[in-house]
């Protein structure tokens, strides 16, 4: 399980490849440096929070997960299987 600062992390570095993006649209469609600069931090703020958000609710979801086996553990007086 993600700890919440990765989650953060990972918001903000996802955040920051779809902000820059926005702000090359923004520019492309507006022509306006300064209002596309705007709308790319607006959405910084607002759309890391969601992503965070998201991320950890889809930590409580087990749809589609795998659980992890633990390694089997040697019977008392059992010699413990060597790592390949």
């Amino acid at each position: 399980m993600d700890t919440h600062s990765r989650s953060f992390l990972k918001a903000l570095s996802w955040r920051a490849t779809g902000s820059i993006d926005t702000m090359i649209i923004s520019l492309i469609i507006t022509g306006s440096f300064k209002l596309a600069a705007a709308i790319g931090t607006t959405e910084i703020v607002t759309k890391s929070v969601l992503y965070y958000l998201h991320e950890r609710a889809w930590l409580k979801i087990p749809y589609g997960r795998r659980e992890q086996q633990a390694s089997p553990r040697p019977e008392p007086g059992e010699q413990a299987p060597e790592n390949v």
